[in-house]
């Protein structure tokens, strides 16, 4: 965001925003879908129930058992939702503030007065970017407790897997590694 304070051309930063708003708004959309096919699963459930009884590896379930499972996946989809909707919203606000940022060529400016207007972009982006993660990470535990029609045991090793996989991803992986570092690469001016 200091980058962007010290040039005019600010093209590719609005098109980095679009991007990034975009990408939130593909899983906001995509968990509205999921939501009517859970709601398509609820209603239908006599009928599911039969089909999975039928599996003789599978633990038997009752139909209160199947509501209260789609039920929760409801409840994990529309907190997904809603996680990346806000997101969708900080980013519009951080589209506003790059539009509004003040140019490189603008006279009265004091540079500590673009230093803070540029921690305050991105703090914003920062917390646009937090709550997609909240997002994906609903639907990784989504996909982990969908394992619980297959039964508990299922569930439980699925969550663990889950669990260790964002783990690693998200502590331990070469991407964290190298953001990490804090690695400042200089612009030398020409």
């Amino acid at each position: 965001m200091s980058r962007l304070l010290r040039r005019d051309n600010r093209i590719a930063d609005a098109s980095v925003m679009a991007n990034l708003e975009r990408s939130s708004l593909f899983f906001a959309s995509s968990s509205l879908l999921i939501i009517a096919g859970l709601f398509t699963a609820f209603n239908y459930s006599e009928q599911a129930l039969s089909i999975i009884n039928d599996f003789h590896f599978l633990t038997p379930t009752t139909q209160t058992e199947w509501e209260l499972k789609v039920i929760v996946l409801v409840v994990i989809f529309v907190y997904a939702f809603f996680t990346f909707t806000w997101s969708v919203r900080q980013y519009n606000f951080c589209s506003v503030l790059v539009g509004s940022a003040p140019l490189a060529t603008e006279r009265g400016v004091e540079e500590s007065e673009r230093e803070l207007y540029a921690m305050h972009m991105a703090k914003v982006c920062s917390l646009a970017a937090n709550q997609f993660n909240y997002g994906l990470r609903a639907y990784y535990f989504a996909m982990a407790f969908s394992a619980w029609f297959l039964g508990p045991y299922f569930c439980m090793a699925a969550c663990f897997m889950v669990v260790a996989v964002l783990y690693r991803r998200e502590f331990r992986s070469k991407t964290f590694k190298t953001l990490s570092r804090g690695l400042v690469i200089k612009s030398h001016a020409s």
